[in-house]
C-alpha cells in the first residue's frame, strides 16, 4: 500500500506522520535532522508528502526532499485549516497538524509543486526581497512628504538614497542570472515585448508563475486568482467573485494591467469595450488582466514575441 505523509515545519523541529505506520517522529529543523528525514521517507513506499508554507522555514527540508526524487507538495495553511473544519479537527498541536496533513494527502491529493533549481529560488527570494525595499521606500517618501523639520527630512532622504542604492544591486543581480540562462532570457524577451510589461514584471511573473505557459487559459487563471466563480443556489444567481490563487502575483500585476489598458491596444480597446457595457472600472480592470495572462500564457506557449493582431 502507498503511505502519505503529513509534516508539520516549525523553526526548530519537524513533525511528522504517516498513514501506513501511523507512527509520529519528529527530527530537527537542520541539515543532519533533515538527513535523517530523507533517510526515513527514503525507505517508505511514498505516494504524497505535504506540508504546509511556513514563509521559509519549509524550504531547506523541501529542497532536500525533491533532490531526493520524493513526492512533495506545499499547501497553503488556509487549506489545511479549512480541512480540519471540515472533519472537525478544532485541536491543534505539531503533532495533530502532522496527522491532518497526511490525512489532507490522502484525501485530497493535491499536485506536486517543485521548488525549482537554486537559481529559480534565488530569482524569487531577490524578486521578494526587491518589493520590500520598494515598500519601505514607499513609506519613508511619504514620511518626507510630512517632515517639517530639517533634520528629520534629511534622515529620511538619507535612508531613501540606500534603499535605492540596494533596489539598484537587487536589479543588477537579477540580470546577471536571466543573462546567464538562453531559456529565462527568452521568456523575458516574449513578455517586455508586450506594451505595459517592464522587465521588472516580466521577471517576477517567471520566477513566480514558472507554470505560465503549461497551462490552458481556464488553469492559469483560476492560478493566479482571476477566474469569476460562480455564486448560485437553488434559484439564487449571486454576483460572480474573483479570489484565492496566488494574491502577490495578482497584486502586483495590477499596476502593469492599467498602464498596460490605456497604451496596449488590444487590450484597452477590450477595458474600453467593457466600460461601454456597463461594467466597472474594477470589474473591466481585472478582466484585462485576465486577458493579459491569457496572452502571455499563449505566448510562452508557442514561443512568440507580442503582435499587435492579437484579439
Amino acid at each position: 500500500m502507498k503511505t502519505f505523509v503529513g509534516i508539520d515545519v516549525a523553526k526548530a523541529h519537524v513533525d511528522l506522520y504517516d498513514t501506513i505506520t501511523e507512527t509520529h517522529l519528529q527530527f530537527e529543523n537542520h541539515s543532519e535532522g533533515i538527513s535523517r528525514c530523507t533517510d526515513y521517507l527514503l525507505a517508505l513506499d511514498t505516494e504524497l508528502i505535504v506540508m504546509e508554507s511556513t514563509g521559509g522555514y519549509e524550504t531547506m527540508l523541501a529542497v532536500a526532499l525533491q533532490s531526493a526524487k520524493l513526492p512533495v507538495a506545499i499547501i497553503n495553511p488556509r487549506r489545511a485549516r479549512d480541512f480540519g473544519r471540515a472533519v472537525g479537527r478544532l485541536a491543534k498541536t505539531d503533532r495533530i497538524d502532522a496527522m491532518l496533513l497526511a490525512n489532507y494527502a490522502a484525501t485530497i491529493k493535491p499536485p506536486e509543486r517543485p521548488l525549482g533549481d537554486r537559481k529559480s529560488r534565488q530569482m524569487k527570494a531577490l524578486v521578494a526581497r526587491r518589493h520590500q525595499l520598494l515598500q519601505m521606500r514607499s513609506a519613508e517618501k511619504n514620511r518626507l512628504e510630512h517632515s517639517h523639520d530639517k533634520a528629520i527630512a534629511q534622515s529620511v532622504t538619507a535612508v531613501i538614497k540606500i534603499f535605492d542604492r540596494e533596489l539598484n544591486k537587487i536589479e543588477k543581480q537579477l540580470q546577471t542570472i536571466i543573462s546567464a540562462s538562453t531559456e529565462l532570457s527568452q521568456k523575458v524577451k516574449a513578455l517586455i515585448s508586450v506594451p505595459g510589461i517592464a522587465e521588472i514584471t516580466a521577471t517576477m511573473l517567471v520566477t513566480e508563475v514558472p507554470e505560465l505557459g503549461q497551462l490552458n487559459r481556464r488553469q492559469i487563471a483560476a492560478l493566479i486568482g482571476v477566474a469569476p466563480v460562480n455564486r448560485d443556489s437553488g434559484s439564487f444567481r449571486g454576483k460572480r467573485m474573483t479570489g484565492g490563487g496566488r494574491r502577490r502575483v495578482r497584486a502586483r500585476l495590477f499596476m502593469p494591467t492599467l498602464v498596460a489598458c490605456h497604451h496596449n491596444p488590444v487590450l484597452k480597446a477590450f477595458y474600453q469595450r467593457l466600460q461601454e457595457q456597463g461594467k466597472s472600472k474594477m470589474t473591466a480592470l481585472v478582466a484585462a488582466m485576465r486577458k493579459m495572462l491569457t496572452i502571455l500564457n499563449t505566448m510562452l506557449a508557442k514561443n512568440e514575441l507580442w503582435t499587435p493582431k492579437r484579439t
